[in-house]
Formats: C-alpha cells, sequence, structure tokens
C-alpha cells in the first residue's frame, strides 16, 4: 500500500472513532511503521502546522463549477449541506477508479502535487485539480483536497497527536513534544531526529512546551490555605520563552512565533544572562515604569523597521515568572518555590531595565486577594494568576495547579443584524453573528461574535433567521434587528477602520437577552464614553510586590 493510501486510513480511523484511546492507538500504529519522510508530514498536518494555501476554497468552487458543469449556487448549496468542503468536492468532481496515486507516499504527494502548486500559475493549478479529479476516487480526492486546504479537522487534538506519535515512538509525549517545538520542515531528516535516541544534542534554539491556565470557576477557597499560593497579575501582553543556549538568545511566542529580530531591546540584555538559561514571561511595553495596553504592544508588533524612536518610545520590558532551564538543565520538575526563588536572585525586584521580575500579589487571605483582583482594571492587568507554590513546571492545560482568576468582561446589549454559516460540522447552521448598537435612529455594526449558545439555542436562532432574513449579500443574511444579546470583551479602542470608531476585543455572547426589545439596546456613546473611561483609567504600576533577594546582575538595568 502506498504511503498515501497509508496516512487516509489513519484519517479515516480517526475519523470514524470518538475513543481517545483508539485515535491515539491509530496514530501509534502509523508512527511504528511509517517512513520517517511520511511521518514528518503525518505530524506537520496532525499536530496543527499549516503551510500556506497554494489554492483558496473560493477558487476550487469555481474550478469544481466548471468541471462538472453545475451552477455556482448549487455547489454552495452541497456545501452547506455536507458541511465539508473537501468532501463536497469529492463527492461532485471525482471520476477516477483509485488507479493513481498508487505508489506516491505522503511525502511525495506533498513535495510532487501539493507544494508546487504554491508557484504555479492559475491554470497550471487548474490543470493539477482536474487530474485529480479524473483519475482519483472519491476517497483519494478527498484526501488530496485536504492536504491542499492544510485544515484536516479530524477530531484530533495537537495534544492528542503528540501522546499517540510517542507511544509507537516509545518516548514519552513531553520529549516528542519538545523536539516539535521551534521551527522545523517536515523532510526524512526530521522524521529520523523524531526517532532517534535522545543524545542531548537537541536544536539549542528550541523552546519547552508551554504550561497553561485554566480558568477558575469556583472560588479560590475552594483551592485550598492561601500561603499555598502564589499570586500574580496577569498581564496583558505576549507569553513567550526567552532562550539563552549556546552563545545565542532566543525569543519564542507561546504561538511557536520566533520573536527575536522584533525584540532587540530584549536580546541584548538577554546577552548577559549565564549560558543555559531558559525564561517563561510575558512581553508588555512598558513606559515610566508603567505596563501598556496591549493595544499599544500591538502597534510595534506590525512595524518591520524598528526605529531608534519606535525603541525609545514603546520599549519592551519581559516580565519573568518562571525559570525553566538554568545552568543547561531541565527544571520543570522541580517546585515551583525553587524555581522562582533562583528567579529572584537572577533578576532582583528592581522593576527597572528591559528583564523584570513579575511581581507576586501580596495578600494574607484570600478575601484580601478578592479585593485587590477588583483593582484589576484600573492597574491595566487582567486579573490574577494563582499558581501552586509546589507544582511542577507542566505542559499544555492540566487542571489544578495553575489558575487564571480574570476579572468579569466589559459587557454591552447589542442588536443581531447579520448571520452567516459556520464552517466544519456547524456548516449548515448560521453561526456566525454581527450585533449593532443605536446611534440615534440608525444600528452600527460594533462586533462579531461566534461562541457563547448552546446547541439548542443555536438551532432555535438558524431557524428564526431563516424566516426572518430581509436581504442577502453572498453567504450573508441581513435580518429583522429584534433580538437582543448581551456580548462580553475584554477591552475596547478607537479604530479607524471600524465605522463604529471603535473595536473591542475578544467578543462573546453572554446571553441571549428575550426579556429585552431591540429599541432598548446599548447605544455608540454609551460605547465610546466606555471608551473614554477606560482610556482615562490609564494603568498604574500594581504597589504590592513581594520582597525578593538581591539581583545576582546588578548590571542589568536601562544600559544593558
Amino acid at each position: 500500500m502506498s504511503g498515501f493510501r497509508r496516512f487516509g486510513d489513519l484519517y479515516r480511523a480517526l475519523d470514524e472513532t470518538t475513543s481517545t484511546n483508539e485515535k491515539r492507538d491509530a496514530l501509534a500504529a502509523y508512527a511504528t511503521d511509517a517512513s520517517d519522510a511520511d511521518l514528518a508530514w503525518a505530524v506537520f498536518v496532525l499536530t496543527g502546522r499549516r503551510m500556506r494555501r497554494p489554492v483558496s476554497g473560493n477558487v476550487m468552487r469555481d474550478w469544481a463549477s466548471q468541471h462538472t458543469g453545475l451552477p455556482a449556487w448549487l455547489i454552495e448549496a452541497s456545501y452547506h449541506a455536507v458541511g465539508d468542503l473537501s468532501e463536497t468536492l469529492a463527492i461532485l468532481c471525482s471520476r477516477g477508479q483509485g488507479n493513481a496515486p498508487p505508489d506516491l507516499s505522503l511525502a511525495e504527494f506533498m513535495e510532487q502535487e501539493v507544494l508546487p502548486l504554491g508557484a504555479a500559475e492559475p491554470d497550471e493549478q487548474r490543470q493539477v485539480l482536474q487530474r485529480w479529479w479524473d483519475t482519483l476516487d472519491e476517497r483519494d480526492c478527498f484526501l488530496a483536497h485536504k492536504l491542499v486546504g492544510g485544515a484536516l479537522r479530524v477530531g484530533v487534538s495537537a495534544t492528542l497527536a503528540v501522546r499517540g506519535f510517542a507511544k509507537g515512538l516509545g518516548y514519552a509525549p513531553s520529549v516528542v513534544e519538545h523536539r516539535l517545538m521551534g521551527t522545523w520542515e517536515p523532510t526524512a531528516a526530521f522524521g529520523a531526529r523524531l526517532r532517534a535516541a535522545d543524545d542531548g544534542a537537541a536544536d539549542r534554539s528550541r523552546p519547552y512546551p508551554f504550561y497553561l491556565a485554566s480558568p477558575l470557576g469556583d472560588s479560590p477557597e475552594s483551592s485550598g490555605e492561601r500561603d499555598e499560593w502564589l499570586a500574580e497579575w496577569k498581564w496583558d501582553g505576549i507569553r513567550a520563552q526567552l532562550i539563552v543556549r549556546g552563545g545565542e538568545v532566543f525569543l519564542w511566542s507561546r504561538g511557536e512565533e520566533r520573536l527575536t529580530e522584533r525584540f532587540p531591546d530584549l536580546v541584548v540584555p538577554a546577552g548577559h544572562l549565564p549560558d543555559g538559561t531558559v525564561l517563561d514571561g510575558e512581553i508588555v511595553i512598558k513606559r515610566d515604569g508603567v505596563v501598556q495596553p496591549f493595544a499599544v504592544l500591538q502597534t510595534r508588533i506590525g512595524r518591520t523597521n524598528l526605529s531608534a524612536k519606535v525603541l525609545r518610545d514603546s520599549p519592551a520590558v519581559f516580565l519573568a515568572f518562571d525559570l525553566i532551564e538554568w545552568g543547561g538543565e531541565d527544571w520543570r520538575e522541580r517546585s515551583l518555590r525553587e524555581r522562582r526563588e533562583v528567579l529572584a536572585q537572577l533578576l532582583g525586584a528592581s522593576g527597572t531595565g528591559p528583564l523584570q521580575l513579575s511581581q507576586a500579589v501580596v495578600a494574607p487571605d484570600w478575601a484580601a486577594l478578592a479585593g485587590l483582583r477588583a483593582q484589576s482594571r484600573s492597574l491595566g492587568v487582567e486579573g490574577i494568576m494563582l499558581k501552586r507554590w509546589s507544582s511542577p513546571y507542566r505542559s499544555g492545560r492540566p487542571r489544578g495547579d495553575w489558575w487564571k482568576w480574570k476579572i468579569e468582561p466589559f459587557t454591552m446589549d447589542a442588536v443581531l443584524v447579520y448571520a452567516q454559516a459556520g464552517s466544519g460540522k456547524r456548516a449548515s447552521l448560521y453561526t456566525d453573528y454581527t450585533f449593532a448598537v443605536w446611534d440615534g435612529d440608525t444600528l452600527v455594526p460594533v462586533a462579531k461574535a461566534y461562541s457563547g449558545l448552546d446547541d439548542e439555542e443555536i438551532a432555535r436562532l438558524d431557524r428564526w433567521i431563516r424566516a426572518h432574513t430581509k436581504e442577502r449579500f453572498g453567504p450573508v443574511r441581513v435580518v429583522e434587528p429584534v433580538h437582543v444579546f448581551e456580548l462580553g470583551f475584554e477591552a475596547i479602542q478607537r479604530s479607524s477602520r471600524h465605522k463604529a470608531g471603535i473595536a473591542v476585543r475578544f467578543p462573546r455572547i453572554l446571553r441571549w437577552r428575550t426579556d429585552k426589545p431591540a429599541r432598548e439596546a446599548d447605544t455608540l456613546p454609551a460605547l465610546h464614553r466606555l471608551l473614554e473611561q477606560a482610556a482615562a483609567a490609564h494603568p498604574a504600576q500594581p504597589a504590592q510586590a513581594e520582597p525578593e533577594a538581591p539581583s545576582l546582575f546588578d548590571d542589568l538595568g536601562d544600559d544593558a
């Protein structure tokens, strides 16, 4: 069996079961007998990594319409009925008998068929897809479409994929996770490195898998005594790891994006840290000792030219809250208390310079800590992080030792004005919503939201949308402005790109306000007043910080 079809069998095995153990075992079996090159590509696509999509879905729809002679509206309607574009096009377009590509491996198919599409002219791209449709059967066509799109959506999280592949390779998941961090290409050489015994010569730039906190659902009192926990402010910046190895400095975001070149004002002082040091922390912009809103950091992220003025006006600071490698030794299994003690000695508690220790929040009991948390918004933070002093540094989001105790979001009541069908399993339902508020007698769109309703509410709203559509603009339906929803959002800022003049961050539906008529929804002037209040509450540096030991590197100041 070709490697291409072997991967197709794996995909179907994963897609046809809801059992986590069966998915893990299928992944393990594949890792055991796949070639190194095919293993690398399978890991690449199943852990959520993506290459640039060579052909857009809209273009594939147009070509499918021409190939089959079916009108575009019928292709679109079929897609909404099936819920998956790759499957829809495979059903409608495939005419082959499964006689090709019989001898291609997964790697060969990707490298000889898919990747060249990115550099090909549209006519050449179309010829390749038509060849697939003429020669591949429905099963192989479906897989080929999936590999072009890059989003397999097969019910396997990156964590489960790592666990399954690790079982087949005979390693602990943490070993495989570490080997997958950083930048790598899906090549036979990389597949061989995944299989190879650990000789300690890992890529020196590679970060560790990040430890992620879970939302705190209950009151913190249920978590134990207050003195069992470190409390820190939850900064609104870029989560990152700062790595010093082999005489070089590397900076990686949680999304595995290399940030080294974007923050030279962090890289230069980090070069003074001992070799074999890895810090976990948050990148923020700090002016005159005050952490700035995320919007300020965004303006710097988008710049390709970091002039001296930009670096001076928007100085980056790395707020370190964990030490996960020290002296070249992996410290993740040590307790947070031990890691924190050495980190405090390394950075001190001066609160100045580009590399700083993230402050602890000092409060004698849970009630006092709750009182400080209530001040979060005026301090420019999102709430409080709670970390058990005895905890190791894990990977992923295991519950129990790291919690994020966020403040309540901003809210507004807004009117549903537009709806669009979702994607994947929700492609046949209207689940993507646009909401507006009143500006006089006019409704002005202010936010889009895709989450917050349960299945019953989605189905009920979908039926209503279909029966109360006023106009259609392509896939978007304009609906009667009747229903009000309470939306939550994390921040509000000015935006010249939006008609309303504002943008909100992370909007989501909190509840369907069936008790409220549309005319009682919020107004645009009210949101602008909220914007002014948020801007007036200029973030102040939190005052309470834990006493720390003197720094081992007192020369790491502003001039370092």
